[in-house]
This record gives C-alpha cells, sequence and structure tokens, in this order.
C-alpha cells in the first residue's frame, strides 16, 4: 500500500531507465509481530494485485525492472514466517515471468550462505542484514543482471 501510495512520486516521476523492487518483507513480518493489528497486514492477493498493477503500468516506461524476492533468514522452511515469505516470493516469481522481467531470488541466495553460518551472522533480527548480508543482497542482484566478478 505505501508503495503503491508513492509510485508516481517515487518512480515514474523519477523517470529511471532501469528499477528494481523488493518489496514485502514488513508485509509479512507484520502478520507475525502485529498479529492483532489487521489494518496493518498486506495479505498475499493485495500484495500480488498491487505489485502487478505497478509492474504493468512501468514497463513501458522503463528500459527493465528487475523484482527481488522479500527474504526472512531462518534455514527452516516449515517455520511459520518462513513458509509465508516463501508464499510472498513465488508470488514474484509469477509477476516476473508475467511480465517478463528480471527477477532475484534473494531467499535462494541467503538460504545457500545459511548453509554455513548462523542466520544472526546475516541479520540480528533475521529480517535487517548487517553488511555480510547485504553483500548477499548485492551478489544476487549482479549476478542477475549480467555481471561478471
Amino acid at each position: 500500500r505505501d508503495l503503491a501510495a508513492r509510485w508516481q512520486t517515487d518512480v515514474l516521476d523519477l523517470k529511471p531507465d532501469w528499477l528494481s523492487v523488493m518489496i514485502g518483507t514488513n508485509d509479512v513480518w507484520r502478520q507475525y509481530d502485529q498479529p492483532t493489528i489487521k489494518e496493518s497486514h498486506v495479505y498475499p492477493d493485495e500484495y500480488e494485485a498491487t505489485l502487478d498493477e505497478l509492474v504493468a503500468k512501468t514497463k513501458m516506461h522503463v528500459k527493465g525492472i528487475v523484482l527481488m524476492t522479500p527474504f526472512y533468514l531462518e534455514p527452516n522452511r516449515q517455520d511459520k514466517m518462513r513458509a509465508t515469505m516463501d508464499r510472498y516470493g513465488d508470488i514474484v516469481r509469477q509477476i516476473a515471468e508475467r511480465h517478463g522481467t528480471l527477477f532475484v531470488d534473494t531467499q535462494a541466495a541467503f538460504d545457500k550462505v545459511l548453509e554455513h553460518l548462523y542466520p544472526a551472522a546475516l541479520a540480528w533480527d533475521r529480517v535487517h542484514p548487517n553488511m555480510a548480508g547485504h553483500v548477499t543482497l548485492a551478489r544476487a542482484f549482479l549476478q542477475s543482471v549480467g555481471f561478471r566478478w
């Protein structure tokens, strides 16, 4: 909702050549850290409809769009918040396929690192990355746009 409200001024008015979007982590997190404040929750149907609409009305104005999944630094895929985050990531993947945009699976990038590190080594709260977490995100993004190391 907040992104849609700012889209004109934060994106379209700036006339970018390229656009990258990573949204949804807080939409999922609010469902778990504020379970009784339902008005703060953005559920999958609204999330998908909003992101799909924003991409559809923007793609003809830019050279390209990179859609990145939200993530949760939890290696246990059965964890409720992780499972919900994966559902939102699937929505991003579907929208990227539907619109032919580049796609970055940030959760998959973190999952590779989490095979060797405890989640707190990347983010104290499993949501807000430290420098090592940001490097993981940057590396995943750069690989998706064809950057050669």
